[in-house]
């Protein structure tokens, strides 16, 4: 070998350690297991001259873990699913098997290749690949894969320095792989330390499993999670919660015994993982698949307590595209605290019932606490009671609730017998203290089991400041009605004489202002008018003005009011009314501006150029009638929230907000002895739905 050419060797064996010197310090600055994947495969690219390279990370079993794909600058995602082809036929799968690298100058001759559809000669055709193995004292810990689009690109030089390239890598995935699972690891326990935490911390079976579930959507990187328990008659499974896309579909979904999944993990109480449904035949399509939401893998665990199977707990589609080693065993883990958090559950009043006392009456509870037994005489009291009713401690265990003038013997009964069951009660009462101080008080009265003998527990929650504010109101309606009753009637008397000022032709601009003024205020006139409805219903005071009115006309007449609104917002209301509906017996102007509330609500909350439909029918002796909107719904915890006085929802799902209109509409409906509520819609939105006395069914005058 001449001078020159040792020369060249020697600058050729500098500048390849000078290479794997900067890929080994660029690999060591990195831990996390996908970055440290992608800075590998993009820097073998480089240097060894490929258009496209994939490398696949294997756990201690040859089990692929985690892997990157690059096709020219694009970063291809689902990696690890799209390689498992690769690593059990094709040339990945051979370097694993041999554990030695390959060289392939032709894909299409040799039949180590996988060939695909892309393959095929009028797409990408014949490629050059080489495969190496990244091994680390012997234990293969990944495969590099680099490939050229033109044949014979790569020959063994390029194979020696991606070799190189990979020994280098070997200790830089290989911490990263153990970093990344030890992370695993650390949040999973963290996760299974959390859910223990918030068994002991809560005693609601509800929040319990709530708390489950989201913990194992953060431990397990799935898409869905659900939690279902036996029925001890039928002996299905019931879903009582689920988290995550669609999921709330299956929440009161049962499943018979055995079947799917689900049924069979509950029947053989033991955990199944299922890669691919498709291929295991324990999967039922009818059973296990959630509508509007595909399958693709499975994790379920039993639910167990001492033994004795609970329920089931469920994990749908790794986020990742693959199952984790341990997740049925993390899975598992969860479902024993699952079961510990439902016994507890059940068992909470017998086994817990005297430090739940001691808690709620000294450490935790804000409001006074009476225990009395089932005579009356106070046995127990929080230092709240004695403050509220003005004696000492001392004084206060000698007395009886009867004294105190917050027995109300219509809600509890005669010797409190209806607080028996369970059940808690709750009205509204005076009490009177030492002082002869009256203050309406909020009173919880329930049966609660000290030591395993039948006390009750009576809640006293001062509502001084609550009934101040209602006296407010109530003023403010006062001053609004008495206040402006005159000067709107005015206005209105005045406009109604301008509108006749004004010929109809040649003065289209000022009709329409006067348009928009008179409805405006014929919309203030109905606030003012249901104001004074809600004060006068809510005192009791009867509806008097009742008359025999048809549907038809009642209906006709409130769509004029609105249809202004409607017609600006390009909506349309499609009334749904039989020709022979009997009259109903109501007070017209009343009804009619509750139909109008519910249609201005529909009318906003509804999107522009959409339907809203107004309709009746004959049910059994009343006229059912309904608004139905296709807006955004209102959540089924706050149907009945709506119509209480001033409450305004602000869900992200629901309206914005709603003020006295429904609350006016309730007291307005029942007055009228019937009932108004509220559903989901056929397909989305709102349904408000209320009932109307007939004509022909109306009390005898």
């Amino acid at each position: 070998m001449s001078l020159k050419e040792r020369w060249a060797d020697i600058q050729a064996t500098r500048s390849n350690l000078e290479l794997l010197y900067n890929i080994s310090r660029e690999l060591a600055s990195a831990l996390d297991l996908r970055t440290v994947l992608l800075r590998v495969v993009s820097l073998a690219m480089k240097h060894v001259g490929a258009i496209s390279g994939s490398m696949i990370v294997l756990d201690e079993r040859g089990q692929p873990i985690e892997a990157a794909i690059i096709v020219g600058e694009r970063i291809v995602a689902s990696a690890t699913q799209q390689l498992r082809a690769t690593l059990e036929r094709g040339l990945a799968g051979w370097v694993l098997r041999h554990q030695q690298a390959a060289l392939i100058p032709d894909t299409s001759q040799d039949e180590r290749w996988l060939r695909r559809p892309d393959d095929a000669p009028d797409k990408t055709g014949p490629k050059s690949a080489l495969c190496s193995p990244i091994l680390v004292r012997e234990q293969l810990v990944g495969i590099l894969t680099l490939v050229h689009s033109t044949p014979n690109s790569f020959n063994a030089d390029h194979l020696e320095l991606a070799q190189a390239i990979s020994d280098q890598a070997g200790i830089a995935v290989l911490n990263a792989r153990l970093y990344a699972e030890s992370q695993r690891k650390a949040r999973v326990m963290t996760a299974l330390a959390e859910s223990a935490a918030a068994i002991t911390a809560s005693q609601k079976l509800d929040e319990v499993l709530n708390h489950i579930l989201n913990q194992t959507m953060n431990a397990m990187q799935v898409e869905v999670v659900s939690l279902a328990l036996i029925d001890l008659q039928t002996r299905e499974l019931v879903f009582q919660a689920a988290s995550g896309r669609e999921a709330e579909s299956l929440v009161g979904t049962r499943r018979k015994p055995g079947k799917g999944v689900a049924g069979w993990v509950a029947k053989n109480g033991q955990g199944a993982l299922v890669p691919d449904v498709q291929e295991d035949a324990r999967f039922d399509p009818q059973v296990d698949q959630i509508p509007g939401f595909e399958t693709r893998s499975i994790i379920c665990a039993p639910i167990q307590f001492q033994g004795e199977v609970l329920g089931v707990i469920e994990a749908l589609n790794p986020e990742s595209g693959s199952l984790e080693e341990d997740a049925l065993l993390v899975l598992s883990g969860i479902g024993s605290l699952a079961g510990t958090a439902i016994r507890r559950a059940q068992l909470y009043e017998n086994l817990e019932a005297t430090q739940l006392r001691y808690r709620e009456l000294f450490e935790s509870s804000i409001d006074p606490i009476l225990i009395t037994n089932w005579k009356g005489q106070i046995l127990e009291a929080n230092r709240q009671a004695a403050e509220i009713t003005g004696s000492d401690l001392a004084a206060l265990l000698t007395k009886d609730v009867a004294g105190l003038g917050i027995v109300n013997e219509t809600e509890v009964g005669p010797a409190f017998q209806r607080l028996g069951g369970g059940q808690t009660l709750s009205y509204e009462t005076i009490l009177v203290t030492t002082g002869g101080r009256e203050i309406p008080i909020q009173l919880y009265e329930r049966e609660v089991f000290i030591d395993g003998v039948s006390h009750l527990q009576w809640i006293l929650r001062d509502i001084s400041e609550r009934k101040h504010l209602d006296t407010l109101r109530n003023d403010l309606i006062s001053m609004i009605y008495h206040d402006l009753r005159s000067p709107l009637a005015n206005v209105i008397s005045s406009l109604d004489v301008l509108d006749t000022l004004f010929p109809a032709e040649g003065y289209r601009t000022q009709q329409t202002l006067l348009g928009i003024a008179k409805h405006s205020t014929e919309r203030i006139q109905r606030l003012v008018s249901s104001l004074l409805d809600i004060r006068r219903l809510e005192s009791g005071q009867p509806i008097v003005n009742r008359q025999s009115t048809s549907v038809h006309t009642l209906v006709k007449n409130t769509i004029e009011n609105v249809l202004p609104t409607v017609n600006g917002k390009n909506q349309e209301i499609k009334t749904l009314i039989p020709d022979l509906l009997p009259e109903v017996w109501i007070d017209e102007d009343m009804i009619r501006r509750v139909i109008i509330n519910l249609l201005e609500n529909a009318v906003k909350y509804t999107p522009a150029a959409s339907k809203i439909y107004l309709g009746a029918a004959k049910e059994k002796k009343k006229i059912l009638m309904w608004v139905q909107d296709t807006g955004p719904g209102i959540a089924p915890g706050e149907r009945e929230r709506i119509f209480d006085k001033f409450t305004r929802l602000h869900g992200s799902g629901g309206p914005k907000g709603y003020g006295l209109g429904l609350a006016f509409c309730k007291l307005a409906i029942e007055a009228h002895g019937g009932q108004i509520w509220v559903e989901d819609g056929p397909v989305s939105g709102a349904c408000f739905k209320f009932t109307l006395p007939a004509w022909e069914d109306k009390p005898d005058q």
